[in-house]
């Protein structure tokens, strides 16, 4: 399993979501890439060691990784390498709809540090239950 459908299913597993794949892009409701610098929608990456990924609240589904960045599946053996699966929690909580947390263990921070996984937090699941009343 990928690591973005483990964070698909960790976010359906902590909500009443479900998830799938769709074999058609065209109508997928979330579209997930890989995109650098100025790719067309307004918020240019700025290249290696800055911005990682960015999502759009609900509705929108668009959901962009830097591609200048460096990866890794897991816990990075090398500085400077950011988990897909920890970096897609984050934006799959924007496309639910939450914010940023001032929690600094929450999926949610502002901040991911290179090298490390985080999962979903106390404060992430409390944050979506509130959002959607559950």
């Amino acid at each position: 399993m990928s690591p973005v459908a483990r964070a698909f299913d960790a976010w359906a597993s902590a909500t009443h979501f479900s998830f799938s794949r769709s074999q058609d892009v065209a109508s997928a409701d979330i579209k997930i890439g890989f995109h650098s610098r100025n790719h067309g929608d307004g918020n240019p990456f700025d290249g290696p060691s800055g911005i990682l990924a960015h999502a759009w609240a609900p509705q929108d589904g668009r959901f962009h990784y830097d591609a200048d960045e460096s990866w890794s599946v897991g816990p990075a053996p090398v500085a400077g390498e950011f988990d897909l699966q920890t970096v897609a929690l984050h934006e799959i909580g924007h496309l639910l709809g939450l914010e940023h947390s001032e929690v600094e263990g929450a999926i949610m921070s502002p901040a991911i540090a290179s090298g490390s996984t985080k999962g979903l937090h106390e404060d992430d699941i409390q944050g979506i239950k509130v959002l959607y009343n559950v």
